[in-house]
């Protein structure tokens, strides 16, 4: 008896020695590179609050064009992760950077509505894969039981991108030089570092557990052996084919539960520089630095909740309650316009709630998928649900121009994030996906 509990402890440390050795040589990486493609998107924000003057750009024309960005996005989303399944992570993102580096640059060119929306439909297009790509990346390294946790440490990088990126905006909007703008300057010096990166990844990022010459090989046949099991329990209970990955019910409203959020991630993520210089009276700079707090918070509550989550082994109230609370944040903020440090506590509450809901939404789906269904259904998951997206800021702009205030629109976006929860509620979650994957279970995940 004894010795076999001792043996059990023994396989639970050397899992966990493994999973830790993994989690270091990738995430820190992963969140960088996400943390580029995050400021990519979303510095448009940023490059509005002179921009627009410049280009006698409308709220609905901004609202349009900074959401555009998701139908290109949408178009290429499921055909670019079955290629990264098939050729591999290292050579599809170097290229997913590259391409998408250099029309962020470009975006320094842009003379007026039309060629604002075409770049970024082209600059969606070119990121196309990306995140699902990173997602389903993670599902080959990681067992579903830890999944909480990686996936909030990569997606810290959201957060942090704004914490960082903020005052960095802010900042860069200030230049002008060579007869250039500082929103020139901003998609400039924001985009080449994306191209940069690129050729980083074709060196350090490893495409599976069977290549990690950084790995022993104990190490790497223990890694193999645990997601093989979880793949076959995981099948045991859901097998899909590629083909319905694409067309069953619960990848379905996994997108439609997933474009709720995203609707309130992106209403609020282009947005929120705009709401923070209405409260008065503010340098392009401060209202970078004041935008990092809600951020800051955010970027806890993701770790925190993930590592919550995992502990307790529990995900529906995880993916409800944080949207309960961005919900509660969303709708309070367009109501307390009149007090800015009363405003400013509610976007944080809504930044608390939507980050700490995104990564945990994400352990629901890839627990029931694998393989090639997996390449496919989070594609189609994240495509569909990044249509909110466009949404999001369109809605933002339009009725910030019929209403001349943001209340509205932010009532708007807490109405789906909350419905996102509920509908969480509904699906539940079957725990049996996950049981493979629990470190030090007999038969499972013992090394040999």
């Amino acid at each position: 008896m004894h010795s076999a509990i001792a043996s059990r402890a023994d396989a639970q440390a050397f899992g966990e020695n493994v999973l830790r050795k993994v989690s270091w040589r990738l995430i820190p990486f992963m969140i960088l590179l996400y943390f580029v493609a995050f400021i990519d998107r979303v510095n448009v924000g940023f490059a509005a609050l002179t921009m627009n003057k410049d280009l006698a750009l409308t709220a609905t024309v901004f609202g349009n064009g900074a959401g555009i960005f998701f139908i290109g996005y949408f178009f290429f989303e499921v055909p670019s992760n079955v290629i990264m399944h098939k050729i591999g992570a290292r050579i599809w993102i170097a290229r997913i950077m590259i391409t998408w580096g250099l029309i962020s640059a470009g975006m320094a060119f842009t003379q007026g509505p039309m060629s604002f929306y075409l770049l970024r439909f082209l600059l969606g297009l070119a990121e196309a894969g990306f995140f699902p790509g990173m997602i389903l990346y993670l599902t080959y390294w990681f067992p579903s039981s830890y999944r909480a946790k990686v996936v909030g440490s990569f997606m810290i990088a959201i957060p942090i991108s704004n914490v960082i990126g903020a005052p960095i905006s802010g900042a860069l909007l200030g230049i002008q030089a060579f007869g250039l703008r500082g929103w020139q300057w901003l998609f400039i010096l924001e985009g080449l570092p994306s191209v940069l990166l690129a050729f980083v990844v074709w060196f350090l990022m490893t495409d599976r557990p069977e290549k990690a010459t950084w790995l022993t090989q104990p190490e790497r046949d223990w890694l193999i052996r645990v997601l093989d099991t979880e793949q076959k329990t995981r099948e045991s209970v859901h097998h899909f084919t590629l083909g319905q990955a694409l067309v069953h019910p619960k990848v379905l409203l996994f997108g439609l539960m997933y474009f709720g959020v995203v609707i309130a991630l992106y209403g609020f993520s282009f947005w929120v520089p705009q709401i923070v210089k209405g409260l008065g009276g503010l340098s392009n700079f401060q209202v970078g630095v004041l935008t990092m707090i809600p951020y800051a918070f955010g970027a806890v509550a993701m770790y925190l909740w993930g590592r919550h989550s995992d502990r307790t082994r529990e995900r529906v109230w995880h993916v409800f309650l944080p949207g309960l609370i961005g919900g509660i944040g969303l709708a309070s903020s367009g109501f307390l316009g009149g007090s800015p440090v009363l405003a400013l506590v509610a976007l944080t509450l809504s930044s608390i709630g939507i980050m700490a809901m995104l990564p945990m939404f994400w352990t629901l789906p890839t627990a029931m998928l694998s393989g090639t269904a997996a390449a496919a259904g989070i594609a189609l998951i994240n495509s569909v649900g990044n249509l909110g997206g466009y949404f999001g800021p369109a809605i933002m702009g339009y009725l910030r121009d019929l209403t001349h205030k943001y209340t509205v629109g932010l009532v708007v976006l807490a109405v789906f994030i909350v419905g996102a929860g509920v509908l969480a509620l509904i699906m539940g979650h079957n725990p049996a996906l996950e049981k493979s994957g629990m470190l030090g279970e007999e038969g499972h995940t013992q090394p040999q």
